[in-house]
């Protein structure tokens, strides 16, 4: 056996799992699950439409490389939204959503044979991006973002030593679970840290729809804004969060020709095609706007009714993007807050601890709880109603 596996942490979920075993929660209070980043609002017409008619597709066998209509689809999407002019040939590759194609391509990066090659993630962070260091052979290093940062890594804390063995580097823009979106400035830094070292950075934007009115910057607009070009700089994207289709697993990377095309290799001996009729259906979705913005506008209405039930009893704020709130509990034990709050109200939230390592003497999820606001109006509400008197009491 891969004796890397043993190295793996339990996911967050499965910790949550075993935290409320054996509670039972109130019997005449229903469930309300605000915990799982699962979008639940109905996938829309136009993406189902289109699946339906496609199931003819079902009857062959996908190309790796994906379908040119995909393809174009996904580079008018890029030109509409940050007015990228890309080549859908070499530059543009679908993959079966973000998660996947994280894991695999850290492992087409990295260089195992290296003198202990790093990967750097922010802390705390999606499961995968430690996963995936893990099973390559790197060494996972974490940098803290904390709230005295706008949870933005902190560049600058990291040792010569440690940027002398990087060879990834992993953000998240809207981050997950805090909502932070870096800023130009931000992505300039790290751009003259990846010309001085030579790391690639992988850049997860799976949440850049779900905004309140101000689009987030990404990476590769970044680096146009900036005048230079997107060597060692690799965009994931999906239709899970924008669109309501997780059940889909499709998305899209975009990279330098170059990077890519060693991608691309890798992904052809992995056996990691898109479906063609998932591909008919998701050129239906990157070309449609109008679910998006209907999409956007429900998750803001959520915000906009949970956040005054909220912020004078939770130190929490809405976001800079994304569909969670990530809340500092009183007492600053996020795991007995938790418990607690499921035992009393029937309420599940993450614990901000479950999403971070400990780094630097400190866990930065410690004492926060995420709430993904991914239920109905009335459930979030109803959640937030609860969750209100259940602090007033804590």
């Amino acid at each position: 056996m891969n004796p890397n596996l043993a190295s793996l942490q339990p996911y967050p979920f499965q910790r949550l799992r075993a935290l409320m075993a054996g509670i039972t929660p109130p019997p005449g209070k229903n469930h309300i699950n605000l915990s799982i980043g699962e979008p639940k609002h109905p996938t829309p017409d136009v993406i189902k439409t289109a699946l339906v008619g496609a199931l003819g597709g079902l009857a062959s066998y996908p190309a790796t490389l994906g379908s040119e209509d995909l393809r174009q689809a996904c580079g008018r999407w890029l030109q509409r939204r940050y007015g990228l002019n890309l080549d859908p040939a070499k530059e543009i590759l679908p993959v079966n959503g973000s998660r996947e194609a994280l894991f695999a391509f850290t492992q087409t990066v990295i260089d195992p044979s290296a003198r202990k090659p790093v990967v750097i993630s922010p802390n705390p962070f999606y499961q995968i991006y430690e996963g995936a260091a893990l099973l390559a052979g790197a060494e996972p290093y974490y940098v803290n973002c904390l709230a005295s940062n706008r949870f933005q890594p902190d560049w600058q804390a990291v040792p010569e030593a440690i940027w002398q063995r990087t060879q990834l580097v992993f953000v998240c823009s809207p981050g997950n679970p805090t909502g932070a979106v870096m800023t130009l400035d931000d992505w300039k830094n790290l751009f003259e840290l990846s010309d001085r070292y030579g790391f690639v950075i992988a850049s997860d934007e799976c949440y850049s729809e779900i905004h309140f009115g101000q689009p987030p910057l990404g990476g590769l607009q970044a680096a146009q804004q900036l005048g230079r070009s997107h060597e060692r700089l690799v965009m994931f994207t999906s239709l899970s969060k924008r669109s309501n289709a997780p059940g889909m697993r499709s998305g899209f990377v975009v990279s330098d020709a170059a990077l890519l095309e060693k991608f691309l290799l890798y992904r052809t001996y992995h056996g990691s095609a898109m479906c063609p009729s998932i591909q008919v259906a998701s050129v239906a979705a990157w070309d449609d706007e109008a679910h998006v913005e209907a999409n956007r506008a429900a998750y803001s209405a959520k915000f906009d009714a949970v956040l005054p039930l909220l912020e004078d009893v939770l130190e929490v704020s809405r976001p800079d993007a994304s569909f969670y709130l990530w809340a500092k509990v009183p007492g600053g034990d996020d795991t007995a807050f938790a418990q607690r709050l499921f035992q009393q109200e029937h309420i599940t939230v993450l614990p901000g601890s479950f999403l971070a390592r400990d780094a630097h003497g400190v866990n930065p999820g410690k004492g926060y709880i995420r709430i993904a606001l991914v239920a109905t109006l009335e459930d979030c509400v109803q959640g937030a109603e609860r969750l209100r008197q259940f602090v007033t009491h804590y």
